[in-house]
């Protein structure tokens, strides 16, 4: 029987499970992929709908009685943090103002919250990520929190960055970023089996990038090869195919800090080992 496979149009997630979609790893079930927004697979991973899904690790409090982390396929590095813009002749800080955001509980908004203490927005909207860019552009919102390719794209869009979170968090902590996790549901997917799929198909794309260069094209918000090239060489690093100790420490940070100042839940001592230990 199938599983049921969830994740990002983006060139990092594509590139990644091009090989497990395609029914190209040695030993892997078949896999019905469903392609969405972040935003999208948080909520729909809370409901347990899929058996393998990408979601923010800022989400993971509220999944891992029905998920458990893989050590590997997601997105974790450094240089790699969500922006805040404005326009040119934008507001310096936050207070008053509107802001377009990609998701209510991704890390982006997260680090956002974090970064943002004291600062007093009029309003947060959650908008795809994709229209952020053109709405704060059109005078819409008075900042945007971006993703993603948005980072090498916006000052097409006559933007400025106001704060590079990546940055920020790096330079408080000295950790790199936990942004994109891969989740196993419990009882239906044998974890480390998942394990051994999913890096399988990392190592698949770092061995032969040209074989999925068609569909990472097919399915990218931003068709530019070059642009492309650059996501998936910041992206998809040592971290994609296992966290190792230093990602370990930075979900902790992360989550850590994110539960002290109640922006989350805390997470159970028996559920944190699945990236402590």
């Amino acid at each position: 029987m199938a599983l049921s496979l969830a994740f990002s149009p983006c060139p990092n997630d594509t590139f990644v499970f091009h090989a497990l979609a395609h029914g190209l790893v040695p030993g892997a079930p078949p896999v019905e992929v469903t392609y969405a927004d972040v935003d999208v697979t948080n909520t729909a991973a809370e409901q347990g709908t899929f058996d393998l899904v990408k979601v923010s690790y800022a989400a993971l409090p509220w999944l891992l009685d029905d998920y458990e982390l893989l050590p590997c396929g997601g997105a974790l590095g450094r240089g790699c943090g969500p922006l805040v813009l404005t326009r040119q002749d934008g507001p310096r800080d936050l207070n008053g103002a509107r802001v377009a955001v990609p998701g209510d509980r991704t890390t982006a908004y997260l680090l956002f919250r974090l970064w943002a203490e004291g600062q007093r927005p009029a309003a947060i909207e959650v908008v795809p990520f994709h229209e952020i860019m053109p709405a704060v552009a059109a005078g819409r919102y008075d900042a945007g929190l971006v993703i993603h390719e948005a980072r090498f794209t916006y000052p097409r869009h006559g933007l400025t960055a106001l704060v590079d979170l990546g940055e920020w968090w790096e330079g408080d902590t000295g950790l790199p970023i936990p942004l994109g996790a891969i989740l196993a549901k419990r009882d239906t997917v044998d974890p480390a089996a998942a394990t051994e799929w999913v890096r399988a198909s990392v190592r698949q794309a770092w061995a032969d990038p040209a074989a999925s260069r068609d569909y990472v094209l097919a399915h990218a918000q931003e068709m530019e090869q070059a642009v492309v090239d650059q996501h998936i060489a910041l992206y998809v690093n040592e971290f994609t195919e296992d966290l190792g100790a230093e990602g370990r420490k930075a979900i902790d940070a992360l989550l850590g800090r994110a539960a002290s100042a109640g922006l989350v839940p805390q997470i159970s001592s028996s559920r944190a080992t699945a990236w402590s230990s």
